[in-house]
């Protein structure tokens, strides 16, 4: 298995000799404006890709968490071939669809590609009247005969859901997006440095990514931020918080 942040939480990924872009969010740096109601006005995203879009436009398929513009952007959805796979939660595709793909996957429980069974788990994207404007989010898990189980939870804070997730599955990688993201009102809507923290401590035995960091105006949990933390916790050999562009 080998992985690479992209940016934000888009992933590239190599997986039982298949390919899986997950999350693709393709725009120039500053093209879209500021998420509204935040403490930062800078212009999405904050950072460049790091590499040029082509890099990433030939997967065997799509995998998204859901539709928020900071996973599925105009940008990657112009770019990408309309016959390319998409995977999708439930009540998504249509959406999809009407972009002009032609080969959309609602996945309600599960799903195949080649050797590799990827099933769908849940989250909750913050809690109260934001957590229900953030609407349903999906995480995913892979398995496949000889591979590590791999865990992507999505946009999710610290619940019940991932601990099932956890539970259930017992994944040997499981990524994070640990922006710590919030607005003005309300709690954060991905996982802090706190969730990070506890979701280590509930299961020692997953190595951990934390992605989703420093390219979207309201997160607010840096690299730095977490590693000092994870560092004080005595947590940092259990995470990995890669770079953009970075492989690990």
């Amino acid at each position: 298995m080998k992985i690479q942040l992209i940016r934000n939480a888009s992933l590239w990924l190599e997986y039982a000799g298949n390919t899986f872009l997950v999350d693709p969010m393709f725009s120039p740096q500053g093209a879209n404006p500021p998420v509204f109601n935040t403490a930062n006005d800078r212009r999405n995203p904050l950072v460049p890709l790091p590499f040029p879009m082509e890099t990433w436009l030939k997967p065997d398929a799509v995998l998204l968490t859901h539709l928020h513009p900071d996973h599925w952007d105009p940008a990657a959805a112009e770019a990408l071939d309309q016959s390319v796979p998409i995977a999708c939660q439930p009540a998504e595709g249509d959406a999809i669809r009407a972009a002009g793909f032609m080969n959309v996957t609602e996945v309600k429980e599960s799903f195949s590609l080649g050797g590799t069974t990827i099933f769908r788990t849940s989250g909750k994207h913050g809690i109260g009247e934001i957590g229900q404007l953030m609407g349903q989010v999906s995480g995913y898990v892979f398995q496949a005969d000889g591979e590590p189980t791999l865990y992507i939870a999505g946009d999710t804070i610290w619940c019940d859901d991932v601990k099932q997730a956890l539970d259930q599955y017992r994944p040997d990688l499981t990524l994070v997006n640990a922006g710590g993201a919030r607005f003005l009102e309300g709690g954060h809507i991905i996982m802090n440095e706190d969730d990070v923290v506890s979701l280590c401590r509930y299961a020692p035995y997953t190595k951990v990514a934390a992605i989703h960091m420093e390219a979207i105006n309201h997160c607010f949990t840096t690299r730095n931020n977490l590693m000092e933390r994870l560092t004080s916790e005595q947590l940092n050999s259990q995470v990995q918080i890669p770079r953009d562009g970075e492989w690990f």
